[in-house]
């Protein structure tokens, strides 16, 4: 099976190292994905937007499991925080390639809708320092980790947040999707999904969704790689209609 994992903000495809081989250990071929504008603090991101990255992912999708693929496989893709946006986006224009969509420590991006209001500089968004920051985004990390995301984080390109999404294919709604709560748990995302956009959120629309709760932080690939793993291979297993809610799973170090 083919899993494509796709970075959040400020983040390069490099960022998923410690989980790509305890992937590929399991049997599975792993594209890390580094999305357009995202190789180098010294490239022009200023006039990428949501959609250059989308189509971007579309094109791998399409390498691997499209009419041209070579060897036709399964394709999971899994988004980290803002990176669902793109998954969602790739899912409605290719439902019948994507045999489930993960999002950890986020949720798909609806239609119509933009990513989180930051400070734009020169047509990019730079990371935050730590304490601008909201508390569930630190949680769980230590000084090193701080100090090693920092070192790999690129400006992202503001049009990736300011671009709204799009979404045209009700078809979407019936592919299988995960969602991994890290630095705040299921019952809480819901309630805080519920209080922003009552009803109207894309998860209510989903025909086929499952919670897992992941106790660790907002950037779990870095901080429990292992424990991280263990759910997306089990993600990648799961049979659809697998309504398990609020599945918890532990700690294992």
């Amino acid at each position: 099976m083919h899993l494509v994992l796709v970075p959040g903000l400020w983040l390069p495809g490099a960022s998923w190292g410690r989980v790509v081989p305890l992937l590929e250990a399991a049997g599975h071929t792993v594209h890390p994905v580094t999305p357009p504008g995202m190789g180098s603090r010294r490239l022009d991101r200023s006039r990428i937007g949501l959609r250059d990255q989308v189509t971007d992912l579309l094109a791998l999708v399409d390498s691997l499991a499209g009419p041209g693929a070579a060897a036709p496989e399964p394709v999971v893709l899994v988004g980290h925080a803002e990176g669902g946006a793109l998954v969602h986006a790739a899912v409605d224009a290719r439902p019948r390639l994507v045999r489930r969509a993960v999002h950890v420590s986020g949720t798909p991006r609806s239609d119509g809708h933009r990513g989180p209001d930051l400070p734009v500089v020169d047509g990019e968004v730079p990371m935050p320092e730590w304490w601008e920051l909201d508390e569930p985004f630190t949680r769980g990390l230590d000084d090193v980790t701080r100090a090693a995301i920092r070192a790999m984080a690129v400006p992202s390109p503001a049009g990736v947040l300011t671009e709204p999404q799009r979404l045209h294919d009700s078809d979407r709604l019936r592919v299988p999707t995960t969602v991994v709560a890290c630095a705040r748990s299921s019952t809480e995302l819901r309630r805080d999904l519920m209080r922003a956009r009552p009803g109207s959120d894309e998860l209510a629309l989903l025909d086929d969704l499952t919670w897992v709760d992941l106790p660790s932080s907002h950037w779990p690939h870095l901080t429990h790689p292992a424990e991280l793993a263990r759910v997306l291979l089990e993600a990648a297993a799961a049979p659809a209609a697998d309504r398990r809610e609020g599945l918890a799973v532990g700690r294992t170090g």
